[in-house]
């Protein structure tokens, strides 16, 4: 089996559909469909069954999916120790971010990285903090920027930057009357700020529940004991943001995002003092490449300056 082949099988059991792999992997339904069909011919047994809901592996197939992931993963492990003996004159990196954290963190580090580096490619993946520790403790990823502290004990990250949780809106929108300089620099380093009360008139644009912005915000109205006037409440992180920053609704956002949305008024809750911290870790119990060490270097360099 060949390596295109292993990272077939695991798109198909990643996406739990042929359809959705066949769109991940850019090739036909049909494809893909006839790939798998002829695996499971000379193999012969039967990987996937296909259900109304799409397809779930056989055992024998997760045993094949298994030993595809180890694999991949041992490849990608050679390939790190091979591109090392180059000296960083050339070769690749993964590293994994949130999407809407990496939109506007992520390229200033890459612009310097390359201006280093310029033979080293860097390939990025987008996902959750929880599904970025995931693909650290399988090798998949070379580092991560991931939410602290990590879900999994295994997980060691260094610190990078604390990112504030506040609100976002325009200069035009009507709560700027309430909103006043900030009187505890020492807590927050948002210009002005503004107490939650004084927001419930308005029409908010939410986060899930599932999403970080979103339980934050939750617990923050609860405490004040205010039920939000929200028609949207399920919103990506970007979504809301752009919203807010447009001046339709007030939205909640980290304020490393000033860097994104330029022209937005960032709002910091008074005798609040909501923030994550980030931090970049390395899978654990691997070998570490040069590029995955320089680029990590990279970021520390950039976003704590």
């Amino acid at each position: 089996m060949e390596l295109k082949d292993m990272n077939y099988l695991l798109a198909i059991a990643e996406e739990q559909s042929i359809s959705k792999a066949a769109v991940r992997l850019y090739m036909a339904q049909s494809s893909l469909s006839q790939f798998l069909t002829t695996c499971e011919n000379e193999i012969g047994f039967r990987l996937f069954v296909r259900t109304a809901n799409g397809v779930r592996p056989t055992a024998q197939g997760q045993l094949m999916i298994d030993y595809a992931r180890k694999t991949l993963s041992e490849y990608h492990l050679l390939r790190d120790e091979m591109q090392d003996i180059a000296d960083l004159k050339r070769g690749s990196v993964i590293m994994g971010i949130s999407s809407f954290r990496g939109s506007y963190l992520v390229p200033p580090v890459l612009n310097a990285f390359h201006l280093e580096y310029p033979d080293i490619h860097v390939k990025i993946v987008e996902e959750n903090s929880i599904v970025l520790e995931q693909l650290l403790l399988k090798g998949e990823i070379d580092l991560a920027m991931i939410v602290l502290p990590a879900e999994n004990s295994r997980i060691h990250a260094e610190f990078l930057i604390k990112d504030e949780i506040c609100l976002i809106t325009s200069s035009t929108h009507p709560v700027m009357e309430f909103a006043h300089p900030t009187d505890k620099p020492n807590r927050t380093e948002i210009p002005k700020t503004i107490r939650i009360e004084d927001t419930a008139p308005f029409e908010f644009a939410l986060n899930s529940y599932d999403t970080i912005l979103g339980r934050e915000s939750s617990k923050l109205f609860n405490r004040h004991g205010i039920v939000p006037n929200a028609y949207n409440d399920s919103l990506s992180a970007l979504f809301s943001a752009s919203i807010g920053a447009s001046g339709r609704s007030l939205a909640f956002t980290y304020y490393t995002s000033r860097h994104y949305f330029h022209s937005a008024e960032f709002l910091a809750i008074d005798d609040e003092f909501l923030s994550i911290d980030l931090g970049i870790a390395l899978p654990p119990g691997r070998y570490h490449s040069k590029a995955a060490l320089a680029l990590r270097d990279v970021f520390f360099r950039i976003l704590q300056n």
